[in-house]
C-alpha cells in the first residue's frame, strides 16, 4: 500500500528492534490523536490492519463474514458487503455484486482463448499480458472499482485425461508447464512483476486477487462431488500438488481453493494433510482457503464423511467446523447447498465447543480464517482512500466511476482495441500445425494458402462451428456490441481472403443437413469439389464436455468425422482446422488430409487469429500441451487417478504412457524450419544440491520468420525399485527468430528438481547416477535433436526452504485451543513454528500433538516491530504487554541458508 510517514516507524521495527519502541509508540500516538483505528490507518501493515478489525467484531459478525455470496455489510465498521465468488478464468466473465445466488455473468467484456489454448501457446511472456489486462478491465468494471476482486481463476489442475469435461479450462498434462502458465497468470492479475513481487507503480496494492484451483486430484466430473481421487503419496507430491506447490512459491497468490472430491477418502475441504500439512507448512502458503462452491455441504450429503475420531457421519454444523478448523477460510454457500453455511452454524459450533480433528473448534479459528481474507481485501485497497489507490485511479480515468452497467448499453466500452488485438494475437499463438503436406507434384505446401491478388479463386467455409462464437466455460456474454467486435472463423476467413484479392469468392457451407443436428449434409459434400480450397472448421461445445459433464469417448460429435473424411475425398486441397475441448480421434482421416490445425476454444478474435495462421500473416508456433492419444481405448478409467503404470493399466501422460499415440506432448510445426545443435552442458557431475548450466544453437534454417519453443528433457537413472518417468520436462524457452539467424539458449537445471519422492523415506531424493537431458522438438523420441548427461553424486544437503508458524498462548493446549491471533495481555505466546526443507520434510511444529526435532545446528531467532505491544526477551520468550498490534518475524538460519516468516498478533 502506499507509503505514509507513520510507515516509517514499522520499517524501522523490523531491522532496529532494540531501538523502536519509542518510534512505534509515536506511531501509535499519532494514530491515536487522530482517533484512527488501526484498521483504518496505511501505516500498519495490511495483516495488522487485518486482525485490528477482526477484534472488533462480535461472534456473529464474524461468521457472516466468511460466507461468499455475499458476506453482508457491517456499517458500524465501515465493512462494505463483498462478493467473493468472482470469475475471470480468460477474461473477467463474473462479479458476485448480488446476494443468494450465483454470481451474475457479465456482459461486452473482453473473452481471451481459454486456459488449454493458452498452454499451447508455450509462452508465459504472453499469458502474463493477457492477464494483466484482464485484471485492468475488471478494476474498470466492478463495483466502485474497489469491491469484489477476488476472482476463482485460474485452474491448475493437470488435464491427465482427454476425456475431463473441463480440460479446456486447464493449461497442460505437464506440472512444470502448467506451473510457469499459472505463475504468470497470478502474476499479471495481480499487479506483480514477472518474479511475483508487487510491481512500484502498485504503491503496495494488489490489484485484484486470485484463486489457484481445485486442490486437489479434481479431475473427473461424474463423480466430482461424490467420488474419491485415490493414490499413493508420491503421485500426490510428484504430479497432482506439484503445480500448487511452484505457483505458491513463484507468485504468493491470494487464495486457493479446494476441490469438492475426497482424497485418499478424506474430503478435500476436511483434508488436514491437503490443507494445512502440504498446502501451508510444506508450500509456504500464506493466503486463505475458500471452499469450492458448496463442497463444505458435500461433506455431509455428498460423502456422508464419517471422522476417524466420530461414531457417525457429520451433521450440518460439524461439517461447517472440521471444514474451518481444516483450514477453510471462506465457505462459499451457493453452488450446491441447503440453508446450513458457515454463518449461521459456526457461531453454534462453537457453544458447543465441537471436537475436531484438529482440536476443540472456538472462535480462534474464525479469527484466523478472517484474519486472512481481510487481510487481502485491505490489500486491494478496499478501506483506504481510493484516491491513494494506483489501480483505482487509472481504472477512473479509462471508464469514468459508475459510467459502466451491465448490461448491453455499456457498449462494449472495456474491449478496447489493444485488449482486442492482443486477444487476436493470444489466439493466433496458440494454433498448433499438426499437418502440412503438398498437394501437388511441385512440392509447395497448402499452406499457408496462396491468395491471388486478382482473378477467380474459390474458398468453401465448411461446418456448423465456422458460424459459431462459442468461447468455452466460465465466458462473459456478448451482446451485439461485444458481437461487433467478435469474428467467427468464417467471417474471418472470408475477410482477410478479399482482403488480398476482391475477386475471391468465399462460400459459407452447413456440415449438416437442413433442420437436422447430426445428418451429414450430402449437397455440402459434393459442391466442395468446386472450390480451390476446402476448409472444414470442425469443433466441440458445451453439449460435448463442460462442467459436470465428461466425455464417454474422443470422436468428434456426428457428423464431422464423415464430413472431413468426404470432403477430403473430394478436394485435395482440404485443411481441416479443430477448435475443441482437447484431443479428439483423427485416426481416420489425419493422413488423408492436407494441412490439420487445432486450438481450444479461442476468444472473441478467433475467426481473424485463424486467418492470420491460414494465410501466413502470423506463423504458426503453437506445441501441444497435452499427450494426443489415439483414442479412449487406450486409457484407463477416467475415474483412475494413478499415473505409473501397472501389470493390467497403462501410465498417463508423455512421462509414463509408452503406447502409439498421434502426436506426442510438445509437438508444433512450423512454416519455417529449425535446427538444433551445439548442446552443451558447463559440468560432468554434480551434488543433490547442485546445478548444470546448459546452452545449444537454434536456427532459423527456413524463409520465414517464426517462433520455436525449444524443450528440455531430463531422465533419471533407471531403478528396479522404483518406477521412473520415462522423462521430464525441466526447462523451455520460446524465441523468435528470422530466417537464417541464430540464438543459443540458456537453462539452468537444479539437480534437485529432478528428485522423486521416496514413498518409504517420506521425502524427496536425488537418486545418484547418470542423467540424461534432451534437447528436444516435443516429447517423442524422434523429437530429439541432441542428447548430454552428467552424473549426480553425493546426498542432498538440507536447507530451509520456507517457514510457517501457528502460534497460541501458553496453556491453550490444555484447553483444546490449536491457533491464536488475539492474545490477552501479559501472556507467553507459543510461535510453534514449522520449517520445510528442500527434500519436502517438516521440521518443528507438524500438526496437533506431533512434531519433529530441528536439526542440529539450525537457528530460529524472533523479533517484534513493536517490543511495547509484544516483547521478545533473550532467551527467544515472547510476551503480550500493552494493547495494540504487533508483528514477530521469525528467521531461520541453517548451513548458510536463511528462510523466514512473521505472525501478527492482536494483544487487549
Amino acid at each position: 500500500m502506499k507509503a505514509r510517514p507513520l510507515r516509517l516507524f514499522a520499517a524501522i521495527g523490523l531491522s532496529v528492534a532494540c531501538t523502536v519502541s519509542a518510534a512505534s509508540t509515536a506511531g501509535q500516538a499519532t494514530a491515536a490523536e487522530a482517533n484512527t483505528p488501526i484498521y483504518l490507518d496505511p501505516s500498519y501493515s495490511a495483516r495488522e490492519r487485518a486482525v485490528d478489525l477482526v477484534s472488533r467484531m462480535t461472534l456473529q459478525e464474524k461468521a457472516s463474514q466468511m460466507i461468499s455470496s455475499q458476506s453482508p455489510a457491517i456499517p458500524r465498521l465501515g465493512v462494505k458487503a463483498h462478493g467473493w465468488w468472482n470469475e475471470a478464468a480468460h477474461g473477467v466473465a463474473r462479479e458476485q455484486y448480488n446476494d443468494g445466488d450465483n454470481p451474475k455473468v457479465l456482459t461486452n467484456t473482453t473473452s481471451y482463448p481459454v486456459s488449454l489454448s493458452m498452454g499451447s501457446t508455450w509462452n508465459p511472456d504472453l499469458m502474463y499480458r493477457v492477464a494483466s489486462r484482464t485484471s485492468s478491465e475488471a478494476r474498470e468494471v466492478v463495483r466502485n472499482n474497489t469491491l469484489d476482486l477476488s476472482f476463482y481463476s485460474p485452474t491448475i489442475n493437470l488435464s491427465r485425461d482427454p476425456r475431463w469435461g473441463r480440460n479446456d479450462e486447464t493449461f497442460s498434462e505437464d506440472p512444470t508447464l502448467t506451473a510457469k502458465m499459472g505463475s504468470q497468470f497470478v502474476n499479471g492479475m495481480e499487479g506483480k512483476d514477472k518474479n511475483g513481487n508487487l510491481l512500484p507503480s502498485a504503491e503496495g496494492y494488489l490489484k485484484t486477487s486470485t484463486t489457484i484451483k481445485h486442490f486437489a486430484a479434481n479431475n473427473s466430473e461424474y463423480n466430482r462431488r461424490t467420488g474419491s481421487s485415490n493414490m499413493d503419496e508420491r503421485t500426490l507430491r510428484e504430479y497432482y500438488t506439484a503445480p500448487f506447490r511452484e505457483v505458491i512459491r513463484n507468485s504468493d497468490p491470494g487464495s486457493i481453493m479446494a476441490a469438492y472430491n475426497r482424497v485418499n477418502g478424506v474430503p478435500a475441504s476436511a483434508d488436514l494433510h491437503l490443507l494445512d500439512t502440504l498446502a501451508r507448512k510444506t508450500f509456504g502458503f500464506d493466503g486463505f482457503f475458500t471452499s469450492d462452491c458448496d463442497s463444505v455441504y458435500e461433506i455431509q450429503h455428498g460423502h456422508q464423511w464419517q471422522p476417524p475420531n466420530k461414531e457417525e457421519p457429520v451433521d450440518h454444523i460439524e461439517r461447517n467446523a472440521y471444514a474451518n478448523a481444516a483450514g477453510i477460510d471462506l465457505n462459499c454457500n451457493q453452488g450446491f447447498h441447503d440453508e446450513h453455511h458457515y454463518g449461521n452454524t459456526l457461531p453454534t459450533a462453537v457453544e458447543k465447543g465441537i471436537k475436531t480433528h484438529n482440536g476443540v473448534y472456538t472462535e480462534n479459528f474464525m479469527d484466523a480464517s478472517l484474519v486472512r481474507m481481510f487481510t487481502v481485501r485491505i490489500k486491494l485497497g478496499e478501506f483506504d482512500d481510493p484516491a491513494d489507490v494506483p489501480w483505482v485511479r487509472k481504472a477512473r480515468e479509462r471508464v469514468p466511476r459508475g459510467s459502466w452497467e451491465n448490461s448491453n448499453a455499456n457498449n462494449a466500452v472495456t474491449q478496447t482495441p489493444k485488449r482486442l488485438e492482443l486477444a487476436r494475437e493470444a489466439a493466433a499463438e496458440s494454433i498448433v500445425l499438426l499437418r502440412n503436406e503438398p498437394v501437388d507434384g511441385s512440392g509447395s505446401k497448402l499452406l499457408p494458402l496462396k491468395v491471388p491478388e486478382s482473378g477467380p479463386f474459390r474458398v468453401a467455409v465448411i461446418g456448423n462451428h465456422a458460424k459459431k462464437m462459442y468461447l468455452g466455460g466460465y465466458s462473459s456474454n456478448q451482446g451485439s456490441a461485444g458481437l461487433a467486435n467478435s469474428t467467427t472463423g468464417y467471417e474471418g476467413i472470408k475477410t482477410a481472403i478479399k482482403a488480398i484479392n476482391p475477386d475471391a469468392v468465399v462460400d459459407y457451407l452447413p456440415g449438416t443437413a437442413p433442420g437436422t443436428e447430426h445428418q451429414l449434409n450430402t449437397e455440402t459434400v459434393a459442391k466442395s469439389a468446386n472450390y480451390d480450397t476446402a476448409i472444414v472448421y470442425a469443433g466441440t461445445g458445451e453439449e460435448t464436455a463442460s462442467e459436470s459433464n465428461d466425455r464417454e469417448n474422443l470422436t468428434l460429435p456426428k457428423p464431422q468425422t464423415t464430413l472431413i473424411n468426404e470432403v477430403a475425398g473430394k478436394n485435395p486441397n482440404t485443411v481441416v482446422y479443430m477448435e475443441t475441448v482437447g484431443t479428439v480421434d483423427v485416426r481416420s482421416f489425419s493422413s488423408d488430409v492436407s494441412a490439420l490445425l487445432w486450438s481450444s476454444y479461442n476468444g472473441q478474435r478467433k475467426g481473424e487469429a485463424l486467418a492470420d495462421v491460414l494465410l501466413g500473416q502470423a506463423n504458426p508456433s503453437g506445441h501441444l500441451p497435452f499427450t494426443w492419444y489415439r483414442s479412449e481405448s487406450q486409457l484407463p478409467s477416467i475415474g483412475d487417478y494413478s499415473i505409473r503404470p501397472t501389470d493390467s493399466q497403462p501410465g498417463r501422460t508423455y512421462m509414463y504412457f509408452d503406447g502409439d499415440v498421434s502426436y506426442p506432448f510438445g509437438y508444433g510445426l512450423s512454416y519455417t524450419d529449425f535446427e538444433y545443435g551445439d548442446l552443451r552442458i558447463d559440468r560432468s557431475s554434480v551434488t543433490p544440491n547442485g546445478t548444470v548450466h546448459v546452452s545449444a544453437k537454434v536456427t532459423n534454417t527456413g524463409e520465414r520468420a517464426g517462433s520455436d519453443v525449444i524443450q528440455l528433457y531430463g531422465a533419471a537413472p533407471k531403478s528396479e525399485k522404483a518406477q521412473r518417468p520415462d522423462k521430464r520436462l525441466v526447462a523451455f524457452e520460446k524465441i523468435s527468430l528470422k530466417p537464417g539467424e541464430t540464438e543459443r539458449v540458456e537453462f539452468d537445471v537444479r539437480a534437485r528438481e529432478l528428485a522423486l519422492f521416496d514413498q518409504q523415506q517420506g521425502h524427496f531424493e536425488v537418486t545418484n547416477g547418470d542423467y540424461t537431458l534432451q534437447l528436444a522438438r516435443s516429447s517423442s523420441t524422434s523429437g530429439v535433436a541432441q542428447r548430454a548427461s552428467f552424473q549426480v553424486h553425493g546426498e542432498l544437503k538440507l536447507r530451509p526452504v520456507t517457514a510457517s508458524t501457528t502460534p497460541r498462548a501458553k496453556g491453550d493446549a490444555a484447553r483444546g485451543i490449536t491457533v491464536r491471533k488475539i492474545f490477552p495481555r501479559n501472556t507467553v505466546v507459543q510461535p510453534r513454528i514449522t520449517v520445510s526443507m528442500n527434500d519436502g520434510t517438516l521440521h518443528g511444529h507438524v500438526a496437533e500433538g506431533s512434531g519433529k526435532p530441528f536439526p542440529p545446528g539450525m537457528n530460529v531467532r524472533y523479533r517484534s516491530n513493536r517490543p511495547n505491544v509484544v516483547s521478545v526477551d533473550h532467551q527467544g520468550t515472547i510476551r503480550t504487554s500493552d494493547e495494540g498490534v504487533a508483528t514477530v518475524t521469525a528467521t531461520v538460519k541453517y548451513r548458510g541458508s536463511t528462510t523466514s516468516t512473521s505472525f501478527v498478533i492482536k494483544v487487549r
